[in-house]
């Protein structure tokens, strides 16, 4: 089974490509996070969990997830990480929460994505995110002939930049950036209530036709990304960048 969880598309996108290359079923993890459904998943021998990178690490939400949630059957884990340059040293700790899952740790791999994150980097435009995912399929079509041989993935990078994004600077990271207070819906808000309907930590709802976020922001930017009418920003960090979403492409 292929478990992915997604933001604005790129890890659905590889998540798919996986899927259908091995025949395998797809689950989203946004789906049961956001229904704060942990019953046991049903799947083969072998789970795939497909998934962005938040601080140079998988999403806390996604461990805490996997951690609380049992899988029948399964044996073997392996991870496939999208992101918009680097992984850090993320499989140190997948290799970690791997064991605590009680299963047997098949590797890392990363997958260049175009970058998302509008509230602190540059975000590629249109033909520019083209190009970056037209480079990834090479790294996508590697990951997917280990799994269809049943092999672990290569050793990723691990230098001692790798080691420090990864070990002492994501908890700093998740306290003093991964933040929600600066999110706001301008005049150009119809009220539609995408924004709640995607967010998957239920942190937004609409008061007065309008969105208010609650303090439990994983920063995934769906929320800002698949906006309608733009209407959402980012303090003055995401003025003037485009919003980015794989299926716009």
């Amino acid at each position: 089974m292929v478990l992915y969880f997604s933001g604005t598309g790129n890890s659905r996108y590889v998540a798919g490509r996986v899927a259908r290359a091995l025949g395998e079923p797809l689950c989203s993890l946004n789906e049961r996070i956001k229904a704060g459904d942990y019953s046991p998943v049903e799947t083969g021998e072998r789970l795939i969990v497909v998934t962005p990178t938040y601080a140079w690490r998988i999403p806390r939400l996604v461990g805490d997830w996997l951690q609380k949630t049992k899988f029948p059957g399964a044996k073997r884990v392996w991870f496939l990480m999208t992101c918009g340059s680097e992984i850090g040293n993320a499989e140190k700790y997948n290799r970690v929460l791997s064991r605590e899952m009680g299963l047997s740790y098949m590797g890392t791999a990363q997958v260049v994505m175009p970058e998302n994150y509008i509230a602190l980097f540059r975000v590629p435009g249109v033909e520019e995110s083209r190009q970056i995912v037209t480079r990834a399929e090479p790294d996508i079509d590697r990951a997917i002939a280990a799994l269809a041989a049943g092999e672990a993935f290569a050793p990723p990078r691990n230098n001692l930049y790798d080691r420090v994004v990864s070990g002492p600077v994501n908890p700093v990271f998740y306290a003093l950036v991964v933040k929600d207070r600066a999110f706001a819906a301008g005049a150009a808000c119809t009220g539609c209530g995408r924004c709640a309907q995607l967010c998957p930590t239920n942190n937004i709802v609409l008061r007065s036709g309008k969105p208010v976020w609650g303090g439990n922001c994983t920063h995934c930017m769906a929320c800002i990304s698949y906006c309608p009418t733009e209407a959402i920003e980012y303090g003055k960090k995401s003025v003037g960048k485009p919003r980015y979403r794989l299926e716009a492409l």
